[in-house]
This record gives structure tokens, sequence and C-alpha cells, in this order.
């Protein structure tokens, strides 16, 4: 039966108070803010959809209030193409095709962190130097040219492998790997170098490399060159990653001011846990008063290593983060370190089995070293700093219980937005595994999810409810204790903190515009202090 025109009035004026109400209350993103003078403006692309829950209204649909994007229809591969990537920086589209940040070479200089990183497709030949800055890891200005670009006359550098930028007496040099594919070569990969005046832009030295030692018994892989000057002694020294007897090995050179001289001075640390194929992007820092050793294991995870002097002896390696912060090397601004990586992303984001090319997004962590000496990551205060607008949360209530035995229990917890941040606090009581849910296309079977698993002490995002393992970062919780969490995501990016404990990187593709579910499985776990915050 059709209802009569004036039913249909009623009906109409009863949706739009039900909706003002709604937009009073709410708050965020998606919801109304007020103007100095105290009236409410409603952003002009937004739009609100109500959803019962006893007496209290929810948002239910995404949309970014200031393009009007709604994600919640959308594909995967759509959903990545509408993100706008500020925070965790892709350089801009070539045409039809996305670049991506490859390994980073990050240097400090004047207020100004400048990123120099590896670029992966568009308008870069053979993973070009290209260069991003920025002064507060929220947002970057990428220099449309190349910093150095790979020779394509057949020569050693015909590919362009990571490097550093070395400030010395002056001039800037950035020492980089030349990678060659030719059959006719004598070294797959050697240590060249370019000079500038400033730091936008280099020009090669011709006729100027470093050569595997005759010693290492192989030609093949010697890269990552990472180097640091001593004024007092007007000397560059310098680590090199590579392998002797295929062992995973780290090198160490001097180099003069003047690069007439240089010197191998030996191996410096060998890995002593896994069987890695390379120590990719090594790098050296002081904290207080011990020296660090970094660098991703080739296909696996960033490792720290410590020692009392900058060159060792080193302590055997323990896990940072894990497989999809990559090739993170450190910067300091006198104040702060950090290390800076990239975000790894898969070959398709329809894939929901693994997360496994090379390249994505710049992503960047604050280091922090516990009274242990033992290092942790950490969010970064401007990038925390920039989610001020405090959302509703789609529970009633900022603390909430879940009780669950062996089949996963989920509770509607949050919204999942284009960028946002969620913190909250946890108490566990048993050693079943509980965290965050990321609905990817309303198949439980599909979901993906951030568990914090306190029987293996790990921190782990799995896909396929968690039959599939993509990373996991090492943990080590107790029941009953309070413990605080952070996290962020941007577009398909995420990164999650177990405050003072670990962190973990992540790569959610298809899951903006759903809500984003708090679960537990054999334990009871008491959610307290809840909530989300917007841009």
């Amino acid at each position: 039966m059709k209802k009569s025109v004036k039913s249909q009035q009623i009906l109409l004026i009863a949706v739009l108070c039900v909706s003002s109400i709604f937009l009073l209350c709410s708050c965020g993103q998606n919801g109304a803010m007020h103007d100095t003078a105290g009236d409410i403006v409603v952003p002009e692309n937004s739009k609100q959809t109500l959803s019962a829950k006893g007496d209290t209204s929810v948002q239910e649909d995404i949309i970014d209030s200031e393009s009007g994007k709604d994600f919640s229809e959308m594909s995967p591969g759509k959903q990545e193409t509408a993100y706008v990537y500020r925070t965790f920086f892709l350089p801009a589209m070539d045409g039809a095709s996305q670049p991506y940040v490859g390994d980073t070479m990050p240097y400090y200089e004047d207020g100004v962190y400048y990123i120099y990183y590896l670029k992966d497709g568009g308008d870069s030949y053979n993973h070009s130097i290209y260069l991003a800055t920025t002064t507060d890891f929220v947002t970057y200005t990428e220099q449309e040219h190349a910093v150095i670009e790979a020779s394509d006359d057949g020569s050693q550098d015909n590919w362009i492998g990571t490097g550093s930028v070395v400030k010395v007496e002056g001039k800037y040099y950035l020492f980089y790997t030349g990678h060659t594919d030719s059959s006719t070569a004598e070294y797959k990969e050697t240590i060249m170098v370019a000079e500038g005046d400033n730091l936008t832009s280099f020009h090669k030295i011709s006729d100027w490399e470093i050569t595997p030692p005759d010693e290492l018994g192989q030609k093949n892989d010697f890269r990552d060159p990472q180097a640091y000057y001593d004024p007092t002694t007007g000397m560059i020294s310098m680590t090199i990653t590579t392998s002797k007897d295929q062992v995973a090995r780290i090198l160490k050179y001097t180099v003069s001011a003047d690069l007439q001289e240089i010197n191998y001075d030996g191996i410096i640390f060998s890995n002593a846990v896994g069987d890695f194929w390379n120590l990719e992007c090594s790098d050296t820092f002081k904290m207080g008063d011990k020296w660090y050793l970094t660098y991703s294991a080739q296909d696996d995870t960033l490792w720290y290593a410590v020692a009392n002097k900058q060159f060792g002896p080193y302590s055997e390696a323990k896990r940072l983060e894990g497989k999809l912060f990559y090739a993170a090397k450190h910067v300091e601004d006198g104040e702060n370190a950090y290390m800076v990586g990239w975000a790894r992303r898969s070959e398709s984001p329809t894939s929901t089995r693994s997360v496994s090319a090379w390249g994505g997004n710049l992503t960047v962590q604050k280091i922090v070293q516990k009274e242990n000496g033992n290092l942790i990551l950490a969010p970064i205060e401007n990038i925390m700093g920039q989610f001020q607008k405090n959302c509703e949360l789609l529970l009633e209530d900022v603390n909430t219980t879940i009780e669950a035995d062996a089949s996963c229990h989920y509770i509607d917890a949050f919204n999942c937005y284009e960028r946002f941040m969620i913190t909250g606090n946890f108490t566990y009581s048993e050693n079943g595994m509980f965290g965050l849910c990321f609905d990817y296309n309303g198949e439980t079977e599909k979901y993906k999810m951030i568990s914090i698993c306190p029987s293996e002490n790990m921190l782990r995002l799995s896909f396929h409810e968690g039959k599939i393992p993509i990373t996991e970062s090492e943990i080590a919780l107790v029941p009953d204790q309070e413990y605080s969490f952070t996290y962020i995501q941007e577009g398909s990016v995420g990164v999650f903190y177990i405050n003072d404990i670990a962190a973990l990187t992540v790569r959610l593709y298809g899951v903006s515009g759903k809500p984003i579910k708090l679960f537990a499985q054999n334990n009871m776990v008491r959610f307290s202090e809840l909530r989300q915050y917007t841009d």
C-alpha cells in the first residue's frame, strides 16, 4: 500500500529532526563543526546515516567531509586510488602509473629533513634517487626531478642502490650503490659517489668507486654505503653490507675527505641469528652512552645490535619491528632520533594472502631508548597531534569487556576513516588472542586482524580471520596488568603501538568505509578509555 502525501511529509520532517539531533551529537570527520560564533556548520559534502542501538545514534557510512569520498562501496583498488597520502607519503602519480618509495637515505639540516629515496616506477629509471622534504613528518614537499639518475648507457650504475648523504668541509657527498646486470662487468655492485654544493642537486664523480675486497671471494653483493664524517680526523667512516662465505656481513671502510685515500678496515658484524642473504641498509648511531647498529635482514625484519663503540664489537641482534617496515635508517635533529623506512605493499590491493612487493609508502617512527638500553619505536608527537577531532564510537561506552571462548567474539567499535587515530587501554586474564578486526568485504572468513597473542609473545597482522600470518613483532606481556595502545592509519597503511612495548606496521587494503571491531578468543579482555580521532 502506498503512503499518503501527508504521511510522507510527516515522515520526512521526523527524519530531518532526528538527523539534526544526530549532527549536534556527532563529532570528527563526518560530524558537525562549530564556527567562532557558535553556529553549527555542516560540511557541505558530508553525509550521515543512523543505526539504532538502544536509544543511541551512531555513524555508519564513512565520508571524507572535505572531498565527499565515500569508501564504503569502493573496491580495494579504487580505495587505494582515492586516498590522499600526506603522512605516509607517496610520490605523485605519473599519468596512470603510481610510483612508490623504495630504500630511504634521510639527512637533517637547519630544521628540514631531507628524505632521499629510490623511486620505484613512474618516471624513475631503474631506481633513480629522488627527494622529498619535511619539517614535521606530517606533510612533505616532493622534488619533481631526480637527484641522481641511473645511467642508460651500460655504465656500472645502470641501476642505483641505497646510499647516504654526508657533509664534508662545506660540500655534500652522496655515496650510492652502482648495480649492473651486464654479463661483461667484473663487479655486479660497487660503491659510487656524487657531490653537490647544496642538498638538492648532485653530479656524479666519474672514475671513482670502491670495489669488493678480494678476501670476500665474491663480486656480486656489495652495497648500501652509510657514511659518517669526523672533522677531528678529517676522515669519512663508511659501513657497507655484503657477504663472505655465504654469511651476511657488514664491513667498515675509511675514506679521506678528498676521496683520494680509501682503506678497508675489515668486518665489524656478522649475523649470528637467522640465515639471511644480506643485512641491508645498515646504519649506526649513538643514544646515551650506547652505540646501535641497525639493518633490515634481506626479506625479513628490522634488527638492531648494541655496542660501547661505534664500530663494535656488537651484541647479538634483536628484532625491532615487523616485515612491513623495511630498509629503515635513522635521522636525528639534536633532540630526537627517528627511523625512516617504507611500508611494504602488495602487488595487487585485492590480494588477501600476502604483502610482499618491493617499495611502498614512506613511514617514519620515533626511536626510544629504554632504561635497560633496549630500543623501541613510538609514534611521533606531530603525527599524533594532527588528529584533533574526537569521534563518536560505535560502542555505547568507552569501556567494554569481551569474554570469549574458542570462537572469536566481535564488537563493532570504530569507523575506518581515510585517516584516523585510535587510543585506549587493555587488560587481559587468559592467553587467547585479542585486538582489532577489520572488515574486508563483509565475510567473516576474510577478516583482517591485528592480534595481541600472549601465548606466543607476539603482536601480529593476519588475514582470513587469523589463518594467514602476514607480519609480527615480539612482545612480552603479563595477565591482569593494564597496557595502553595507539593505532594510526592513513589509507591502507597503519602502525599499531603497544605503548612502551612494541610497534607493528600493517597494510590493510579494502577496509575503509567499514566498521573496525574489537575481538577476543579464549580470553577475557577489558578495553577502557577508548577514543577515536580524525583530522
